[in-house]
């Protein structure tokens, strides 16, 4: 019987392709990009940020979230006081399916699984034709653990650029098209 002898730097080669594939293989959320419009990467440490206020709406609970710079503007009184969030201002709306808990208490409704985050931010020369806002939706798949950017097909629908959620913001336009109230705490 012939043995072949395999290089320790053949061996070290193979095992670093091997598990480069496997990084690949996992997706870089920060590498996800609305084709024309916002990208994850906008919205790096999102996770640590205040929440804002939470919400339901339908089948979907949420958390909105915001940067220092949003979260200073709404204890300056913005946007109750007629001014306009700064440039720089972010927010952060994470979505999951409503859930009950049976196990606790009252049977409350609590996250489930993650549907998708919304980003907005404000950079009012950027975004100058969508009141200072750039929007991004990105929609979540458990089954791939993936997000891909929002689209046409989606509820409610988005089109590829930053001002996605303009069109809908528009009636908020006397808050500076924000929604969100920062609630007494």
């Amino acid at each position: 019987m012939k043995h072949t002898n395999v290089s320790p730097t053949v061996a070290v080669v193979v095992l670093l392709a091997a598990l480069g594939g496997a990084a690949v293989a996992a997706q870089d959320r920060y590498a996800v990009q609305v084709p024309g419009g916002l990208a994850f990467a906008e919205f790096r440490g999102y996770q640590d940020w205040q929440t804002v206020a939470v919400s339901q709406n339908g089948k979907l609970i949420e958390t909105i979230l915001g940067n220092p710079a949003l979260i200073e503007a709404y204890k300056a009184g913005i946007p109750d006081n007629g001014k306009p969030f700064p440039d720089g201002a972010k927010m952060a709306k994470i979505h999951w399916k409503a859930v009950k808990n049976p196990g606790e208490p009252g049977n409350p409704t609590v996250p489930g699984a993650l549907d998708d985050i919304d980003f907005m931010v404000k950079d009012s020369k950027r975004f100058a034709d969508s009141g200072g806002w750039g929007y991004g939706v990105f929609e979540y798949d458990a089954a791939t653990d993936t997000f891909r950017p929002g689209g046409l097909t989606d509820k409610p629908p988005q089109a590829h650029d930053a001002k996605c959620g303009f069109a809908c913001h528009t009636i908020a336009a006397a808050r500076d098209y924000v929604f969100t109230a920062y609630p007494k705490r």
